[in-house]
């Protein structure tokens, strides 16, 4: 039983490190290498835990998805917010999460143009990386309706204005370089007003 915590601890580590590789270096200049370099460890060592770089980029997108989940899983527990706070602050979380990431979205653009150029889908990733967060949504707003806290609104379509304020602050972030977005806020709360019953 150790062993194995340990390997996931390892692992969870040369994640958390490879995503600052990636980040300083762009996903094309990482390398197997450099990953293995700044983890303290040899090329042969981190083999035992990855098969090649592109693995190692796509488990660190997605330990930093599944960290955001817990955190948004546990705003969604507090009996103590209404659904309206509940939206409020799952969508700030996301949003602020976003900005404390920015660097990394610079190279998850560049790794989906690479898809793109190379005759694969893109958008098939993203979705299946988004698609918990989107049920996350749907779920505080199907809760907020039951509660009579919400209007009786289009669930699908109300997931979907929230997820353009999200690739909004993704494409302000990764393309227009801004530092910060919180000119998005006032939004978030006239849409989120726009909901109340």
């Amino acid at each position: 039983m150790a062993i194995i915590v340990e390997h996931d601890k390892r692992k969870r580590e040369i994640l958390d490190k490879a995503l600052d590789v990636f980040i300083e270096e762009g996903y094309e200049d990482a390398t197997f290498q450099k990953i293995a370099d700044k983890c303290g460890i040899t090329r042969t060592t981190l083999y035992i835990y990855f098969k090649n770089k592109r693995e190692i980029f796509l488990w660190s997108i997605k330990q930093l998805t599944e960290g955001l989940e817990k955190s948004l899983l546990e705003t969604m527990k507090d009996e103590s917010l209404s659904s309206v706070e509940i939206l409020k602050n799952v969508t700030i979380k996301i949003i602020q999460k976003c900005v404390d990431n920015r660097r990394l979205f610079n190279v998850v653009l560049t790794y989906l143009l690479q898809l793109q150029k190379s005759g694969k889908d893109p958008g098939e990733r993203v979705r299946r990386r988004t698609i918990r967060l989107r049920h996350l949504l749907s779920k505080i707003l199907l809760d907020g309706i039951e509660k009579g806290e919400f209007k009786d609104v289009n669930v699908k379509a109300c997931n979907e204005m929230f997820y353009s304020l999200i690739e909004s602050t993704v494409f302000r972030l990764a393309i227009l370089d801004a530092q910060t977005v919180e000119e998005l806020f006032p939004s978030i709360e006239l849409v989120i007003d726009g909901l109340k019953k």
